[in-house]
């Protein structure tokens, strides 16, 4: 394959053979349940992935945090499997099952060896079709969760994280948490729950990705004799479920800050700006930009605040993307007397690439080290079946390790740079989460101090 394969909604079947020889292969069924597999010879597991294109930035009408309970609540039983029967279906084999919950969709995804697929898919067809959502369980799981969101706020870096998406993605539904917060959950309704449940899980929104040891026919076949069994009728004609509009939408247009004050032995600051959508053309630029900024060992962020001055254990670069926003940032873990500085070091640190670009040694490395880790990454077919499914729900094209590579090679100097000034021109905030005091960030982010 030597350029991307766009994934459009009026070709019911495809197939085609992608580098290192692996055949993906994609179904459009009459119901809009779309169907992907990724054939990869000589593999002896399977990766499958049951996704849903409903995140927490779809809450509308019920409470945030709706989209994460549900996803909890679709492994405490169907109207056949109890929760224990589910647990044990992978145990017994020693597969592994779970499922995420992000701002733009929901997965439930499960590895197994190739003798086990039938199983899996039965499964989670299962729990996609037919869940219960038990009154009981689900008073249960609602402790849970906010066990789990204890758990999360206990973290100050997770504390930052969630801050300084607030911060930067202003009031849009993006920057909400993905599992609401206490207050929320507490409120939450099982009527609603299954309203937004019955709501979104339906055939048409419905994309299955699977990556290893497979027959897309056979896939196929026993993911719809699953669901049908399950008690979805997929007789129904329907066309898919469009994807998401790619529309800019109003983030935070002026810098925002922060402080969280904690009793803790490390502060952790996060500086962030908004980024890039992600279908936009830049970001390969983006992935280049953020691994020299802050990817690696060799990374600047790295070389200057850790190697040279011996500031913070864990400092880095990070960027995020959907359909209409994304952020880009960087953040790193120092003692409360530093934290001033690390801030300020991190902001010089992206005004000096926008002001003097990167080297051609640098452009060279950090290529090196993506194609590196992408490689390394391909080595496992749940990272090929998330390709796959991201593939099909955000960008509508399947860019294999062949064509990702000729993309970065094609990111210059220029264009880094050129993607940071446009950085530094944007408003940066700042979360600062430790023992510091409420000014620590003053003057770091005011208007004026970003120039390039």
């Amino acid at each position: 394959m030597s350029s991307a394969v766009e994934f459009d909604f009026q070709t019911p079947e495809l197939s085609f053979l992608s580098s290192g020889g692996a055949r993906v292969s994609r179904t459009i069924h009459p119901s809009g349940l779309r169907i992907l597999t990724e054939e990869v010879p000589g593999a002896h597991s399977t990766s499958l992935g049951f996704w849903i294109a409903v995140g927490s930035r779809d809450e509308d009408g019920v409470a945030y945090g709706s989209t994460h309970f549900l996803e909890h609540l679709l492994f405490k039983g169907t109207s056949t499997r109890s929760a224990l029967d589910i647990a044990i279906a992978f145990d017994s084999v020693g597969g592994e099952h779970n499922a995420l919950t992000a701002k733009e969709h929901t997965c439930y995804y499960a590895k197994v060896q190739d003798t086990d697929v039938n199983m899996a898919i039965d499964v989670l067809a299962d729990m996609i079709a037919d869940s219960v959502i038990d009154p009981h369980e689900f008073e249960v799981e609602r402790q849970v969760i906010l066990e789990e969101l204890a758990m999360a706020d206990d973290d100050p870096s997770d504390v930052a994280h969630e801050r300084i998406a607030e911060l930067v993605l202003g009031d849009h539904a993006l920057g909400r948490p993905i599992g609401g917060n206490p207050e929320t959950i507490k409120a939450s309704e099982r009527a609603s729950v299954l309203r937004h449940y019955d709501t979104y899980y339906r055939a048409h929104e419905l994309v299955v990705s699977a990556a290893g040891s497979l027959k897309h026919a056979d896939i196929v076949a026993r993911v719809l004799s699953a669901l049908g069994r399950s008690g979805w009728n997929l007789a129904d004609a329907s066309a898919p479920a469009a994807r998401r509009a790619v529309d800019g939408v109003a983030v935070a247009d002026t810098p925002r800050s922060r402080v969280i004050t904690r009793p803790l032995e490390q502060a952790v600051v996060a500086l962030a700006t908004p980024g890039l959508r992600a279908t936009d053309e830049r970001r390969h630029v983006m992935s280049v930009l953020s691994s020299c900024l802050g990817g690696g060992m060799s990374s600047r962020l790295f070389q200057e605040i850790r190697e040279k001055r011996g500031l913070a254990y864990s400092v880095y670069a990070f960027a995020s993307s959907y359909a209409d926003a994304g952020m880009f940032g960087m953040a790193a873990g120092t003692s409360p007397s530093n934290a001033k500085l690390v801030a300020e070091l991190l902001r010089d640190e992206l005004v000096a690439l926008a002001q003097s670009g990167i080297t051609e040694d640098e452009r060279l490395r950090t290529i090196g080290n993506l194609s590196g880790s992408s490689a390394l990454a391909l080595e496992s077919m749940e990272t090929r079946m998330m390709r796959l499914g991201r593939s099909e729900l955000t960008t509508g094209e399947y860019v294999d390790r062949e064509e990702g590579l000729a993309r970065l090679a094609r990111v210059s100097t220029d264009d880094v740079q050129a993607l940071a000034r446009h950085l530094v021109n944007s408003p940066l905030s700042a979360v600062v989460v430790g023992a510091v005091k409420d000014d620590i960030v003053d003057g770091v982010v005011a208007p004026g101090n970003i120039s390039a």
